[in-house]
């Protein structure tokens, strides 16, 4: 079924535009009274906006046709499967104009998309995309297929690919064997060292590297023990490090490692005072790339509030915590979009060395709009 959206001064001219454009055949799904136009919110003109569907393959009666014969097995199994499939089809649709007719009720400035990229832009906005991210995509979708006749099915893969594009353009390779030293930092409660665990087992156990751990969180009694059972099951050394001095002095002792992996304290990112400290420990001798993590269960304003607060150190990319914990997903695509940062790896669980995946964009954009049908 066809769907669009009419707006005129009135109910004779909307009818007048439909019979142009669709013919007798269209129905009326919906119709309501819009305000449009004026200055500053002023001076705005009443008009009325019509919902209408046209089926492009109506069922049509054959009174004289008389020729009846009984299919066989094989035919009546294929009509079975087309019309299932046909009965879903429609089905689809149904749901799509209801969705549709609530979301016009509900909003009466929604954007004049045609219904289905109507529907695609909410989605992106329940996924907690910023809005002017959402209408990027989809404008960008209006712009390639809007005049080409394409299937449900076929609108989402696209919709896929214009995000999984979006995104290319970032960095998303992780830890390579450019930087020796590997620190992680972030704010309290993200996952900083089931997450630096899960890195160090793939190193490692699949990697064959030869790791050692650094931590200077000292702040929380249960930090330094964890990480001190992981590193006795990886049978990999520790050093702790409570001030600057013992750092440089653990970064030395590990002079012939592949790579030291350093976890550092989680704080309130709020706290200036910790920044600085993270500032204070970085020598302009030592190579090291740093990974922020966050967890994607935070809002999505703070997400990009704890990054501008970590701004002033060198990131190489981020490490998303938690996609176990939410159906919500659009904080991937902000912090890519507006930090121009790419995704390192994403935890979706709290299994050691298993529940981590790396960041790829494709799979970014599975994540957005896989949760589109089930809404």
């Amino acid at each position: 079924m066809k769907i669009r959206k009419y707006i005129a001064p009135n109910i004779a001219e909307a009818m007048k535009q439909i019979r142009k454009e669709l013919g007798t055949d269209a129905v009326i799904l919906n119709s309501r009274e819009v305000l449009q136009g004026g200055f500053l919110g002023f001076f705005k003109k009443k008009k009325i906006e019509v919902i209408v569907g046209l089926d492009p393959n109506p069922i049509t009666n054959q009174p004289n046709q008389v020729k009846i014969e009984m299919p066989s097995t094989t035919q009546q199994e294929s009509a079975n499967n087309r019309k299932n499939s046909s009965g879903q089809d429609v089905l689809h649709e149904i749901q799509q104009v209801r969705k549709f007719v609530e979301l016009q009720s509900r909003n009466q400035n929604a954007d004049s998309y045609p219904i289905e990229y109507e529907l695609l832009y909410q989605h992106l906005l329940n996924q907690e995309v910023k809005a002017q991210f959402a209408k990027n995509i989809i404008n960008t979708m209006l712009d390639q297929h809007q005049d080409k006749n394409l299937t449900n099915n076929q609108i989402l893969e696209e919709f896929k690919r214009i995000i999984t594009k979006s995104l290319q353009k970032y960095s998303f390779n992780g830890i390579t064997t450019g930087k020796k030293i590997i620190q992680f930092i972030g704010p309290t409660g993200v996952g900083k060292t089931t997450t630096l665990a899960k890195i160090a087992s793939n190193l490692v156990l699949k990697e064959k590297k030869k790791v050692a751990f650094i931590t200077m969180d000292t702040y929380r009694i249960a930090a330094v023990e964890q990480l001190k059972t992981y590193a006795q099951i990886l049978h990999v050394p520790l050093e702790v490090a409570y001030t600057a001095e013992d750092y440089k002095h653990a970064i030395n002792k590990f002079d012939s490692y592949d790579t030291i992996l350093v976890d550092t304290a989680g704080r309130n990112f709020r706290e200036e005072k910790y920044v600085k400290d993270l500032l204070n420990n970085l020598d302009a001798n030592i190579e090291m790339d740093t990974f922020l993590v966050l967890s994607l269960t935070a809002k999505p304003k703070d997400i990009l509030e704890i990054y501008d607060q970590f701004q002033h150190i060198p990131m190489k990319e981020v490490i998303f915590t938690k996609l176990d914990e939410t159906r919500q997903f659009g904080s991937l695509l902000n912090i890519c979009m507006e930090k121009e940062v790419g995704i390192a790896y994403m935890t979706n669980g709290q299994d050691v060395p298993n529940d981590i995946l790396e960041g790829k964009p494709q799979r970014i954009a599975e994540w957005i709009v896989g949760e589109y049908n089930e809404e």
